[in-house]
């Protein structure tokens, strides 16, 4: 059997997989294994933010396996310790809980969120508002936090205990609070699996103060956005806001599994031993390749992250066939008149990988991508939306 053969036989048929086997890659050019060439404009959704094979990346990660490659949680690791402290300082929250994907990091800002609403308000205020569009992960929790149907079906019931407002709607969030005990408001800034759909800026300072006057927390998920993906550090940077809690993944670990829960200060007493817990969190080796990561995430690389933007959003919203350019830095989603599986599938021919979100072409290159390749990978993708 042919790895395509295998997959489908031994591997749960949970994925709508692309004809194409990656077998190896640098920067953003990646292999079949047929040795063609693709420049990978999806980074293993939001993955690999350097790229394929980052040098300093691997550098760090070899550097770790070559000590320990695992302790778990009953010791202490200067990896975890170090990466807490440098996430602390670059965003100013407080403490960090580590877990291995943005799932696990969602989950733990809702136990955030319950245990602070119940020792803060009283037992019944366990009501978590999430938007309608959302996506915070596979769980039954964070499904049921996720704001769309279809994402339920054939797993009722769902966890109780979250409500569904509308995007940029401050007036429906007022209403809920009113009649429902609620501890928290959970929203990703710009709705990455829901079309790649950035809110509204002022609605999200309204969004700020609504919960500081009733005594909530305002949990941002940044699990695609973060780690440089929309031109700051974290989106809620470019919102000008102070959230409670902050989870984030995919990015963060250059492409080994790692999730953390940014605790604000507010809530970063909240946990004591045993009240959360994960063997692989914080692990020494992903921990070492997130601090690579991290420590190069400077003004100078968000800064070439926004002109990348712009070109960009200029070049494909004017093309012909563009419906609609949405998003904010290098997490881009583009509407077209063609159908978007076709698109992409005449752009994979041609040797451009993108993927989608909804109806929408989403692009999600390296932070890094080389202009020649930038530019090479988008006149493709305009030609193949204009035809």
């Amino acid at each position: 059997m042919n790895i395509f053969e295998t997959d489908k036989q031994y591997v749960a048929n949970t994925y709508a997989r692309f004809p194409l086997q990656l077998v190896s890659g640098k920067g953003s050019l990646v292999y079949d294994e047929k040795g063609k060439e693709y420049i990978d404009l999806g980074t293993g959704i939001a993955v690999n933010g350097f790229g394929v094979g980052d040098p300093e990346w691997k550098a760090a990660v070899i550097e770790q396996l070559d000590k320990i490659q695992h302790t778990s949680n009953l010791y202490y690791s200067a990896p975890c310790a170090t990466l807490a402290k440098l996430l602390c300082e670059k965003t100013g929250m407080q403490k960090v809980f580590f877990s291995n994907s943005g799932a696990e990091a969602n989950e733990c800002a809702i136990k955030a969120a319950r245990h602070y609403g119940q020792t803060r308000k009283g037992k019944d205020f366990y009501n978590v508002i999430t938007l309608k569009n959302s996506f915070h992960g596979r769980t039954i929790t964070t499904l049921s936090a996720t704001g769309q149907d279809v994402f339920h079906e054939y797993f009722t019931p769902m966890t109780e205990g979250f409500l569904y407002a509308t995007a940029n709607d401050i007036e429906e969030i007022k209403t809920l609070v009113k009649t429902h005990k609620c501890c928290a408001v959970m929203v990703e800034l710009v709705q990455g699996e829901g079309g790649v759909m950035p809110l509204d800026k002022a609605y999200v300072k309204a969004l700020e103060q609504l919960v500081r006057a009733e005594d909530m927390l305002l949990v941002v998920d940044e699990v695609q956005t973060g780690n440089g993906r929309t031109g700051s550090l974290y989106a809620y940077m470019g919102y000008g806001i102070t959230p409670d809690v902050v989870t984030t993944a995919k990015g963060l670990g250059g492409g080994l599994p790692i999730g953390a829960t940014m605790l604000g200060e507010r809530v970063k007493d909240l946990f004591t031993p045993g009240m959360n817990g994960s063997t692989f969190g914080g692990n020494p080796v992903a921990s070492a390749g997130a601090i690579s990561i991290l420590e190069r995430l400077d003004e100078s690389l968000l800064e070439e992250v926004q002109k990348k933007s712009d070109y960009i959003f200029e070049t494909l919203s004017s093309a012909k066939g563009v419906k609609s350019v949405s998003g904010m830095g290098l997490m881009i989603g583009v509407e077209t008149e063609k159908d978007a599986l076709a698109v992409l599938t005449a752009c994979r021919e041609r040797g451009v990988l993108a993927i989608k979100a909804k109806n929408k072409v989403r692009l999600l290159p390296a932070l890094n991508i080389p202009w020649e390749q930038l530019t090479k990978a988008i006149t493709v993708l305009k030609e193949e939306i204009e035809k």
